[in-house]
């Protein structure tokens, strides 16, 4: 398995870890296959979308925002229910194809990393399948 460290500076953000989840590729010897990207936290997800105009990230986070907002009628009493609603919402982990020792990914896609209860020292866990 391999571990990418992410540390984020906001309470809710999106982090392209694309290059680095590349990385990973040759690190875990994939020529061809699959990676999953898994996230081990319970407030912070994992998502594939349009990585070439950052609004459309702003635009989902905004959207997330709207519909899980941070103070509402939770009974959670740690005050971060609308992070693990987000984190359902975005899911914990992607499959990734590899082909050709690339990530084989569409035209404008990335992979992010999703904060939801940050800043926070993060990991992303990516292993060969």
């Amino acid at each position: 398995m391999h571990r990418i460290d992410i540390r984020t500076d906001q309470r809710e953000q999106f982090v392209d870890i694309t290059g680095r989840v590349a990385e990973a590729i040759s690190a875990l010897g994939v020529a061809a296959g699959g990676l999953l990207v898994y996230c081990p936290h319970t407030t912070a997800g994992i998502a594939v979308n349009e990585g070439y105009d950052p609004d459309v990230a702003a635009d989902v986070q905004r959207w997330l925002s709207e519909h899980a907002p941070h103070s509402g009628p939770y009974a959670h009493a740690e005050g971060n229910s609308d992070s693990h609603i987000k984190a359902i919402l975005t899911g914990g982990s992607q499959l990734i194809p590899v082909e050709d020792g690339k990530l084989a990914l569409g035209r404008w896609q990335a992979i992010f990393f999703c904060e939801f209860d940050g800043p926070r020292q993060r990991q992303v866990w990516v292993s060969a399948i």
